[in-house]
């Protein structure tokens, strides 16, 4: 299909996924965009640059080995669930959430990745954007499309080539197709300033390939990765809107052929982020029915339902669960209020069901509960709660 010109300013809509050649030039270890594009004849080119670092080297033979049938050592998968449950790319992170992913980066730099990633092949392929700071200093383009869960992100590096280049694509859907941004010379620099200049070092490539840290002289880290794993998908695929069903089958599948302990109720805060039946008319019964808003799970087989209505009011529902089978719980909501700070009105109401536990780790729960309905959550506080 033909590709579409917006305005001359670089915007082009790609129905299909395609590569555009950017002209990169490769030297040494480092990706760097020393202005983003320069005059080259009558056209521009972007300049690139990679830097390396030390660690033990891949054999190439097994490359493909190792992409069929990836997985994340210890320390990667540190960085992996840390990245769980952050909205947005990074936008939405919490302080903790940050910190916490800063540490997982830190480790993975101080141990040994891909030595000289611009001359491996684990570095050629297409790139997912699973996370990245956002300083007020980052490009109009990664302030407009990076921070929605939406649209996917990727960076497409093929180096190993007679056409070396490397291409930033936002992908909306399949149906719709994705956009790149190649801004033609000569551009408004002025109006970019110094966001039209910058570096970028990769300063971890895992050995399986799959895995990817890279900062930006504007004090930007991003994580990509190759492949995502099952829960990562879906996240993924309840931001979309699509595939979900098929996304919870996939986790559930996996975790069956994993021998674990019997799966408890992890205290803490949890947001409902997805069920497998819409919200109602009415906001009390969708609150009740734990439809919307927060679970908060504490000690001694107790648990909260939390929603924010508006102007400060808030619903709140309190209750027990009791273990009645591996992993079964009977639960009784029947202390139900509309809070309004320290003042609360009661509302006579009272819910039974019973919770299947489907599938719990430190960062994401599936369950069935209310009706049968299916529930994804995912936890917000990790601290336990008196």
């Amino acid at each position: 299909m033909a590709t579409i010109e917006i305005a001359k300013l670089g915007f082009r809509w790609t129905p299909r996924p395609k590569t555009s050649p950017i002209n990169p030039i490769v030297r040494r270890g480092r990706l760097q965009f020393r202005k983003a594009f320069e005059p080259y004849g009558n056209r521009s080119r972007r300049i690139v640059i990679l830097q390396p670092l030390s660690c033990s080297l891949v054999d190439e033979r097994k490359q493909k080995e190792l992409e069929d049938n990836f997985s994340f050592n210890e320390k990667e998968n540190s960085l992996v669930n840390a990245l769980i449950g952050i909205q947005g790319r990074g936008r939405s992170a919490s302080p903790q959430q940050l910190q916490e992913v800063e540490r997982a980066v830190q480790v993975l730099e101080g141990v040994e990745g891909v030595p000289d990633p611009t001359g491996s092949n684990l570095i050629e392929g297409r790139w997912q954007l699973m996370f990245t700071t956002r300083p007020g200093t980052a490009s109009p383009i990664q302030r407009t499309f990076v921070g929605v869960d939406f649209f996917s992100v990727f960076q497409e590096v093929y180096l190993q080539t007679n056409d070396p280049r490397v291409s930033n694509i936002v992908r909306f859907s399949d149906a719709i197709g994705e956009l790149k941004v190649e801004v033609p010379y000569p551009v408004p620099f002025r109006l970019l300033g110094d966001e039209a200049k910058g570096w970028l070092d990769t300063t971890y490539l895992s050995c399986s390939g799959n895995l990817r840290i890279s900062r930006g002289n504007k004090g930007t880290t991003f994580v990509l990765q190759k492949k995502t794993e099952p829960r990562q998908r879906l996240l993924a695929a309840i931001s979309a809107d699509t595939g979900v069903r098929e996304a919870i089958d996939e986790v559930l599948s996996l975790n069956r052929n994993v021998d674990k302990a019997e799966p408890e109720l992890l205290e803490g805060e949890w947001k409902m982020i997805w069920s497998s039946q819409m919200e109602t008319d009415s906001w009390l019964e969708n609150a009740a029915n734990g439809l919307m808003g927060m679970q908060i799970v504490r000690p001694n087989g107790r648990l909260k339902f939390l929603v924010d209505i508006l102007l400060g009011l808030r619903f709140s529902m309190d209750g027990t669960f009791v273990k009645s089978s591996t992993n079964t719980y009977d639960v009784t909501m029947d202390d139900a209020a509309i809070l309004a700070g320290q003042f609360g009105l009661p509302v006579e109401m009272q819910n039974k069901f019973k919770l299947e536990l489907l599938y719990t780790d430190e960062k994401i729960r599936i369950t069935r509960g209310y009706k049968k309905i299916v529930f994804v959550h995912i936890r917000v506080d990790e601290s336990k709660r008196a």
